[in-house]
């Protein structure tokens, strides 16, 4: 027997802890000195104070806890509660990580005090392609909602491309439309030298030609492609034009690391009056 100093101890909780556990009835101690009033425990007891312990770090409360133990949960079954919860945890990490990097990059923007890139922008004509496309809709044109759409739309055409034999003709380009409910149509792209008609499973489609576009290149991630974007349009304003629509982005360098990427940014512009 323990006393309940020595049994918090082994069971690496507070004594507090283990009155409140036998005051709400989920631990009772093995025996109570009725002179005395101390409480005294069993060893065989700590495998139930793990599961509670187990239980709580699972996010369960304390009526749960207590429910749960009274329908004799098993290790094997504990277990699998344990593999459930952490691929909750490890997914909000993940959502709380992609959240800060997205305020992050805000952060830089307004850091760079609204600052207009002196080079690195040029203003160019896009010529006329033809493109298979695969197309979905994205919630809106935030990179959190276009990334969930755009790369499995890739990642299915470049494998009906190759069952195909379809060879691609220029690098992938991305481009967008507004939807008549709100959202935004994604166009996942590649330039192909290929006839029209002929059911592949995606569609061509000839790309028009821009007469001006203003062109800048980000390197890494497209989901810190905000600060980027944002020094372009700066830079459109600064310099009499006004944007002609979404923006194309032509990957100009692709590998499995996000952060080696290398896209173009190619923003339609007009003159403005005045």
């Amino acid at each position: 027997m323990f006393s309940i100093g020595e049994f918090a101890r082994h069971g690496r909780v507070s004594v507090r802890m283990l009155r409140h556990y036998d005051a709400i009835g989920l631990i009772r101690p093995a025996c109570v000195d009725s002179a005395t009033g101390y409480r005294f425990y069993q060893a065989s007891q700590l495998d139930e104070l793990n599961r509670v312990i187990a239980l709580k770090e699972l996010g369960f409360t304390l009526q749960q806890v207590q429910a749960v133990l009274e329908e004799k949960v098993s290790a094997a079954e504990l277990r699998g509660m344990l593999k459930l919860r952490r691929a909750e945890i490890q997914a909000s990490i993940e959502a709380e990580t992609t959240r800060l990097a997205r305020v992050e990059a805000r952060l830089l923007t307004i850091e760079d005090g609204g600052r207009v890139p002196a080079d690195g922008v040029v203003v160019k004509r896009l010529a006329p392609v033809r493109v298979a496309e695969l197309t979905g809709v994205a919630a809106g044109y935030e990179p959190e909602a276009i990334t969930p759409v755009i790369q499995p739309l890739y990642h299915e055409l470049w494998q009906r491309l190759c069952s195909a034999d379809i060879p691609a003709a220029g690098p992938a380009v991305a481009y967008y439309e507004d939807t008549p409910q709100g959202g935004i149509l994604v166009h996942a792209a590649v330039p192909v030298a290929a006839p029209p008609g002929g059911d592949h499973g995606f569609s061509l489609v000839d790309l028009p030609e821009v007469d001006s576009a203003a062109a800048i290149i980000h390197h890494g991630s497209m989901d810190d492609v905000l600060p980027t974007g944002q020094a372009l349009a700066r830079w459109i304003d600064a310099n009499g034009y006004r944007s002609a629509g979404y923006s194309r982005e032509v990957t100009l360098n692709w590998c499995p690391d996000p952060e080696q990427w290398v896209t173009e940014l190619q923003q339609p512009i007009d003159k403005t009056g005045g």
